[in-house]
């Protein structure tokens, strides 16, 4: 995938944004597009408010419960609580599993065909699910469906990254953060990719010191 372009229109539109970008380097962002939409937002529920090594273990032993490792509602509503727990899932994030199983069987969101949906179609038919809020159906957006203009306002990572760019001495609120990426527009999903790894490269400078 070319980020040429979104890369130009954003050095000329954010002089501070340009100097995030030379100081990250090349974009490397790419949507998990092999990913089936039922398997990509189950595993976003597996890994809210968990850290990355664990939330892959369990999502690991979740997936292995399928046939191919591919978790699909029918199958899901089949497995017994005890098989879920078994696996590390909470109550509460099984019950979110259940419910998002519940209302794609039940055509309330139309998994098969969420990617000819528009942005906030998708975000509406997503936060309409027990567990799934706006964070998780733009993270949806953004890394399975490749869309290039997004701009997760409550995100803490991307709250931070316009912190440090701008020298702000607050994090800005959801509203500044819209307010400072309007600029960004049509790709603000690039933006906040090098936001995010503004971030990490500073964490990995700090680790190398």
């Amino acid at each position: 995938m070319s980020h040429r372009r979104a890369i130009t229109h954003l050095r000329k539109a954010d002089a501070k944004l340009a100097a995030v970008i030379d100081a990250v380097g090349r974009c490397t962002f790419e949507p998990a597009e092999h990913l089936a939409h039922f398997t990509a937002i189950s595993r976003s529920i597996v890994f809210q408010q968990l850290s990355g090594k664990a939330a892959s273990t369990i999502y690991g032993r979740f997936a292995a419960l399928f046939e191919d490792e591919t978790p699909v509602a029918n199958a899901l509503l089949e497995l017994s609580d005890e098989q879920l727990r078994g696996v590390g899932l909470s109550r509460q994030k099984i019950g979110y599993l259940r419910d998002f199983s519940a209302r794609v069987i039940a055509g309330h969101v139309p998994i098969d065909t969420l990617h000819e949906l528009s942005d906030d179609e998708i975000i509406s038919a997503l936060t309409s699910v027990k567990g799934i809020g706006r964070w998780t159906a733009q993270m949806f957006l953004m890394f399975r469906l490749g869309r290039p203009d997004v701009l997760p306002d409550l995100d803490l990572g991307i709250q931070k990254g316009i912190q440090r760019a701008y020298r702000m001495r607050k994090l800005p609120t959801p509203k500044r953060v819209l307010e400072v990426g309007a600029k960004w527009a049509p790709y603000r999903t690039i933006a906040s990719w090098y936001l995010w790894r503004s971030l990490d490269a500073t964490a990995e400078s700090r680790q190398g010191k």
